[in-house]
């Protein structure tokens, strides 16, 4: 019996890795993309849509920290990879980039959302 639990539960920890691009973000409950850590997940309004660009660099990028995607990551379905000013790759949701907020201490967490009009939680 242990020996199958065991395999029910890996087989599912494979179908749910297999669910979305590796490291690429989640869905939450409360409807808002996350990060692997849980931490909340927001888009800039000046980032256009499909550029392949962020444009929230320096200071910008030291409080809204870019979703870092692995030098091997992959486009699939909605999320892309960008590439970023300083050479990083940055996981982008519908071609718009990803970031989380610095003053966000824990899952959960949503207080970037609409800091100077601008920021927004990203959605599915």
């Amino acid at each position: 019996m242990k020996l199958a639990t065991t395999a029910v539960l890996a087989s599912l920890a494979l179908l749910v890795a297999c669910a979305s691009p590796m490291g690429a973000p989640t869905k939450t409950a409360a409807g808002v993309l996350t990060n692997s850590d849980g931490m909340t997940l927001y888009t800039f309004d000046k980032d256009a849509a499909d550029s392949g660009k962020s444009v929230c660099n320096g200071d910008c990028a030291v409080k809204w920290p870019p979703m870092v995607a692995s030098a091997n990551a992959k486009t699939d379905g909605a999320y892309s990879v960008i590439n970023r000013d300083d050479g990083a790759k940055q996981w982008a949701y519908k071609g718009k980039p990803l970031y989380t907020w610095f003053k966000d201490q824990k899952p959960g967490d949503m207080t970037g959302d609409g800091v100077n009009n601008v920021w927004r939680t990203a959605k599915p």
